[in-house]
């Protein structure tokens, strides 16, 4: 079992480098950030750059992989973010995981383009997915598509290494399966339920959905990593020690190898106490090799 950490690019970066050197320091296997021009669970909170803010994280870090939780086609185009993509993968010594969803409510809207259906929505994610891919691995891209275009794109000097890791964010069943063709792997919130214990039931029917899916594609179920975000809305798996091994031994038994929780913020979301997150780090996260 593998463990991440949230940090939201919320702080001041004098305010911000002392958790993501404290995350490595704690032995966290990966940290993430939000990218969002404005995130829905915070819209009046100060908010940073992700690029930038990961970049910076590169710098003051040396072993953790560093990801986007998750970066969408809202506002960004495959031509202009491969580029931002090979910097981060350059500068992190090939540390960078590319988190990809569809995308929320929220930026779709900032900018003042055309409401998309959820199908609409689907096949633009594919587009963009699929165009990102080819351009992390060749040189001289053309492609027409209905929502992203590129015409000649160089791509040098290429990554870092041979493949930047797509960990890609799924629920339904063509998701899931564009996440079996081209990911490395999946990550998940589940979907909302009732109780927690209905949570948890609809992660372990999308793992089995998963599994489909790899096995339709062709992909290999027991090497492709499942990440599970174990705070799901109403949530915190860092409430209490408590909470969190309960929640992991639950992770556990359904598949999952990576699990992903959020720094303790003051206030709601993810309101919470540091002793709590320093106590699982040390007594834990070291039981789950």
């Amino acid at each position: 079992m593998r463990f991440g950490i949230t940090i939201l690019p919320e702080y001041p970066w004098a305010q911000a480098a002392p958790l993501w050197r404290r995350a490595e320091e704690l032995g966290f296997d990966h940290a993430w950030t939000y990218d969002h021009l404005v995130w829905g669970g915070l819209p009046d909170s100060p908010w940073f750059g992700t690029t930038p803010t990961l970049t910076a994280a590169a710098t003051v870090t040396s072993r953790i992989r560093l990801g986007t939780f998750v970066t969408s086609p809202n506002y960004r185009h495959p031509v202009t973010f491969m580029r931002d993509l090979l910097a981060l993968d350059d500068i992190s010594g090939g540390r960078f995981v590319c988190g990809i969803g569809a995308g929320g409510d929220v930026d779709a809207r900032l900018l003042g383009g055309p409401d998309l259906t959820p199908r609409q929505r689907y096949e633009r994610f594919e587009e963009f997915t699929e165009l990102l891919d080819r351009l992390l691995r060749e040189d001289h891209v053309s492609s027409e598509g209905h929502y992203f275009s590129a015409r000649d794109a160089r791509t040098l000097p290429g990554p870092a290494r041979a493949r930047i890791p797509f960990v890609m964010a799924a629920n339904g069943p063509r998701a899931l399966r564009l996440a079996a063709r081209i990911g490395q792997g999946w990550v998940t919130y589940g979907k909302p339920g009732d109780s927690y214990d209905a949570w948890w039931a609809s992660l372990r029917d999308l793992s089995r959905r998963l599994d489909d899916a790899l096995e339709q594609e062709g992909g290999s179920v027991e090497t492709f990593e499942r990440h599970l975000n174990l705070d799901p809305q109403g949530f915190y798996s860092l409430e209490s020690v408590g909470r969190f091994e309960d929640a992991v031994g639950r992770a556990a038994e359904i598949g999952f190898t990576d699990l992903i929780t959020h720094w303790p913020r003051p206030t709601d979301p993810y309101r919470g106490s540091l002793d709590v997150l320093e106590q699982v780090a040390a007594e834990l996260m070291p039981r789950w090799p």
